[in-house]
């Protein structure tokens, strides 16, 4: 019996079948298949195979790789003879295979694309090439005729890849005169010569070394998770504390950033200089403050300034999300590292000409990387309520085992990130996910902030003034205590109970704010819990009494004249209030407003006043041209995972195949075609689809549609006027498109 297609097979699928196909494999709907013999061949090459591929686990890829030792490619193998060379159930295996059209036909005669020996390489399970000299051998008594050296050797090309390179090769000896062991292998036509250099272990051989196996049986079973018990409140609050610590030092960057933001490299990011002095000036390492640096741009907290000299900045959204509550500011946080297309453990790294990838890079972006965050938390959340993973590298066995296709070479380093990201985020604990991350990955940020707001301490209303002008934080305190303590004091030890110190300068930065000493002793005398230190009432009041005999102010221009008189003139004129002038001196006025327009509106008010620079002459302040407002740069598109196709797009594509597919086997008699290159007499198919109409008989056409795919369709005419085909399904077809008709035969 003759073979069955992939196109025959999907011809003759069930429509759930074809649609759960096209949802699986969603590169085969574009553009839609004109019909099933498009569909196959699409799904049949290299790059379609590799792409179905990266979702399978090792089992099932082991069974396809298995499918390929067999020849399934170029015959049909029965499912028993696949079973035999893996000593397993494969009937899950080949289900999920059919499902993704990467296999087909029943058991007795299943099938695999060609394209499938490219995607997995010329040695399918690690195994050589057939000899068919060796298929009636008796295996065990051969290798147990060979000496240790020859069997060591036989056994290391057994485990994979089968071939060696070697010099032994270059020349063929009889088995007297063989003296290596790759020459007395060669001589019993136990190794195959490929060329001068090389040799391969044929395929017959690497089975009977392994057992008869194609792999490992331990290989086809998903490895164990080992996993810690704990309690859900444990890990919420250990995670809680991490939260905290970590929107701590995020506020530090945010205050550090205000005061003196960091340059942007001509190549984009952030220089490593400037990276090690922020994880000094937090007191952390260098893998930390890169995280912290690419949330808060992430999150919007902070953005390339885009001017002349760009310099990363703080945004508007800085002084909002530090009024809000810690649970907010969490959440806001993990969100951007949750759906963050870029992967800051990367940073530090060195590229393919040894240069280093440097923090808020465009060399970090990494389209997929959140589908990769969400796959590591996901598989965190299907353990038990606080359970958590025994070991990382447990974990990254797991995930590899699962989809070993899947991840490039970063797949496993990306796991180890994602967890150790987490962590310090406050998303995992314990190896285990917390409620609040569970409420995040389900996309629920109100629950994700309620869920952070229970576990983490409730604030505190009260501080511990110590003798020695410290103050203790017994807890996280209030947003307004918070404040008020931060602009008096500085932190010197952070935890769950922060320690602050109040120093000559602190105060003086408090009274810069324009708090009074009056209000600095309520401050502590009503939220102290203990009695406020003589001293730092001393210490208060001398820096009061010091502060602000000296002041300065801001003036963007001034004006001088000796004449007292014309400067009370110009006070008295409506310029003056116009442009905010106020005298200083008997002789000096300033203003806030530039020079040049303070200079125009004297003029216009009847003045003559002139402009002098810093040595005293007269300058010209004139515009010397036309200026336009500098462009900012356009932003860099991130790039997507393809979006799945709705419900509505597989029945339609759907039908497009089983449309096309019934074109395709439809007799047809009486046809016409338009002339070849392109002729522009339509004559007879007008006159053949009129006909049809009449006759109200189904007519086979061929067209080309917008994307200049051709395709052939079945139609039953209603109408043909108006430049346009109406079917009896309410579909139209441009008359122009259509290259030629035919009616169909009963």
């Amino acid at each position: 019996m003759p073979a069955t297609t992939l196109a025959d097979w999907l011809r003759s699928a069930s429509d759930d079948t074809l649609a759960a196909l096209l949802r699986v494999r969603r590169d085969l709907a574009t553009p839609p298949p004109a019909d099933s013999t498009v569909l196959a061949t699409r799904a049949a090459t290299a790059g379609s195979v590799a792409r179905a591929c990266e979702d399978l686990d090792t089992a099932t890829l082991s069974v396809l790789e298995t499918l390929l030792v067999t020849g399934a490619d170029t015959e049909p193998v029965p499912r028993e003879r696949v079973a035999a060379l893996v000593r397993t159930d494969v009937g899950g295996a080949l289900d999920r295979l059919r499902a993704r059209a990467l296999a087909w036909g029943d058991d007795e005669a299943i099938s695999v694309a060609p394209g499938a020996r490219e995607v997995f390489g010329p040695y399918p399970a690690g195994l050589g090439g057939p000899a068919p000299a060796l298929a009636d051998i008796d295996s065990d008594t051969v290798l147990a005729e060979l000496g240790e050296d020859e069997r060591a050797l036989l056994d290391k090309l057994a485990a994979g890849p089968p071939i060696g390179r070697t010099r032994d090769a270059a020349t063929r000896v009889p088995l007297e005169r063989a003296t290596t062991p790759v020459q007395k292998l060669l001589a019993r036509g136990l190794l195959l010569r490929r060329d001068e250099a090389t040799v391969e272990l044929p395929r017959e051989l690497g089975l009977a070394l392994r057992g008869g196996l194609a792999f490992p049986p331990e290989t086809l079973a998903e490895p164990e998770l080992p996993v810690d018990a704990h309690s859900q409140e444990s890990v919420d609050a250990t995670a809680a504390g991490e939260a905290m610590e970590f929107l701590r030092h995020a506020e530090a960057l945010l205050r550090t950033w205000s005061e003196q933001p960091p340059p942007v490299l001509k190549a984009g990011g952030l220089g490593v200089r400037e990276l090690r002095r922020l994880a000094r000036d937090l007191d952390v390492d260098e893998a930390r403050a890169t995280l912290l640096a690419e949330l808060v741009v992430g999150a919007g907290l902070v953005a390339d300034s885009q001017e002349s000299t760009p310099e990363w900045v703080p945004t508007t959204l800085t002084d909002s999300w530090l009024a809000s509550a810690p649970p907010e500011r969490w959440v806001s946080l993990a969100a951007a590292w949750l759906d963050l297309p870029r992967l800051p453990g990367l940073a530090g790294a060195r590229d393919a000409k040894d240069k280093p990838l440097l923090t808020l890079s465009e060399d970090l972006r990494r389209p997929l990387a959140p589908a990769s965050r969400r796959r590591v938390l996901d598989t965190m959340g299907e353990l038990p309520s606080g359970a958590g993973v025994h070991g990382v590298e447990e974990l990254v066995a797991v995930l590899a085992w699962r989809a070993p296709r899947r991840g490039g070479r970063l797949r496993d380093q990306t796991v180890r990130w994602t967890v150790a990201e987490a962590a310090a985020l406050g998303v995992v604990a314990l190896g285990a996910l917390t409620s609040a991350g569970a409420a995040l990955l389900a996309g629920d940020r109100h629950g994700a902030a309620s869920a952070m707001a229970d576990a983490m301490p409730k604030p505190v209303d009260h501080v511990l003034v110590q003798a020695d002008l410290t103050v203790v934080a017994p807890g996280p305190l209030e947003p307004d205590l918070a404040r008020e303590i931060a602009a008096v004091a500085d932190v010197e030890s952070a935890g769950h109970a922060t320690v602050y110190r109040i120093t000559e300068a602190s105060v003086r930065r408090a009274l810069d704010t324009g708090r009074t000493a009056t209000e600095l002793h309520e401050l502590f005398g009503s939220r102290s819990a203990t009695p406020v230190p003589q001293s730092l009432t001393y210490l208060i009041d001398d820096v009061a009494r010091r502060h602000g005999r000296l002041r300065g102010g801001v003036a963007a221009s001034f004006l001088r004249c000796d004449d007292e008189v014309l400067l009370a003139e110009v006070l008295g004129n409506q310029v003056a209030t116009e442009y905010e002038l106020r005298r200083i001196a008997p002789t000096v006025l300033v203003s806030p407003v530039p020079l040049a327009e303070v200079l125009d509106g004297l003029r216009r008010a009847g003045f003559a006043p002139a402009a002098e620079g810093p040595d005293g002459r007269i300058v010209d302040l004139r515009p010397s041209g036309r200026r336009i407002p500098a462009r900012p740069r356009q932003a860099r598109r991130t790039l997507a995972e393809p979006a799945g196709l709705s419900e509505e797009q597989v029945d339609a594509i759907r039908k497009h195949i089983r449309a096309g597919d019934r074109a395709a086997t439809t007799r047809k008699g009486k046809s016409v075609r338009l002339p070849a290159g392109g002729g522009s007499d339509t004559s007879a198919t007008l006159a053949l689809l009129a006909e049809a109409t009449r006759e109200r008989r189904e007519v086979w056409i061929g067209f080309v549609d917008a994307h200049g795919t051709a395709s052939q369709r079945v139609v039953t005419p209603v109408r043909v006027g108006g430049g346009m085909l109406e079917g009896a399904g309410n579909e139209r077809y441009p008359l122009h498109r259509i290259t030629s008709a035919a009616l169909v035969e009963d």
